[in-house]
């Protein structure tokens, strides 16, 4: 951006209509070496939470819910009592030190179902939707975190990750997008990622892609992703 606009201000901006649209805001800054952009940190007047599944605070670095509060939240969705119920929640941190300004007793939260995390310098990284969760093996895995890991790699432009089926047992398959030229070997991501994932988080295949095929909104249309060539049998290797 900054090659083609040397003198344009870049914002990134986060936020759902239910909670009046910009809820947190990140100034970009030319020659920031970070691979992934962040959502920045809330706006006057709004409060943003990552929390896990007992609604408490998620320690930096760690993935959580995102969670909204403050005056920008909405009443609520018309004529849909048992979804406003579902998605606005009661505050916890109403009336509590370390509420946040503007967090009242008797407040609501908007439960946002977006992946985030705290980074170490107070902002927040998008990690994706938790409707993107899969079950592996025996283990729940957040697809929204690994793509994040595989964007973060230097010759990496983009990258979804999905669960597929093969022979009735479910894998990984992780669709990349090089930043220039030709995407980085197989193996190369699957060492990159197994020193910072979790192994049953590494992705079995490895499929490089021009572009990623997105829906007439611009997002990514996973319905579309190619299968990949020779499955999950084509990248197996015997260990112990």
């Amino acid at each position: 951006f900054y090659e083609r606009l040397p003198h344009v201000a870049l914002h990134n901006l986060y936020g759902p209509t239910e909670a009046s649209v910009d809820v947190t805001s990140w100034a970009c800054r030319p020659g920031d070496a970070r691979q992934v952009v962040p959502i920045g940190r809330p706006i006057g007047n709004l409060q943003t939470y990552v929390l896990d599944g007992r609604l408490e605070p998620a320690p930096i670095g760690v993935p959580g819910e995102l969670y909204l509060g403050g005056v920008g939240l909405g009443r609520g969705y018309l004529k849909r009592a048992d979804l406003t119920a579902e998605r606005f929640v009661p505050d916890p941190f109403g009336g509590r030190a370390g509420g946040g300004a503007g967090s009242v007793a008797g407040g609501r939260l908007y439960k946002t179902g977006d992946l985030a995390r705290w980074l170490s310098d107070g902002s927040l990284e998008y990690l994706g939707r938790l409707d993107l969760q899969v079950k592996i093996r025996g283990h729940r895995i957040e697809l929204g975190e690994i793509e994040s890991a595989l964007r973060s790699h230097a010759e990496v432009r983009d990258a979804v990750v999905t669960a597929r089926e093969e022979g009735g047992r479910k894998y990984l398959a992780a669709y990349v997008v090089p930043r220039d030229g030709q995407a980085p070997n197989a193996d190369v991501l699957r060492r990159y990622l197994g020193a910072r994932l979790p192994e049953a988080m590494v992705p079995a295949v490895y499929v490089p892609l021009e572009t990623l095929p997105l829906s007439a909104t611009g997002k990514v249309d996973r319905q579309r992703l190619p299968a990949p060539a020779g499955g999950r049998s084509s990248v197996q290797a015997a260990y112990v």
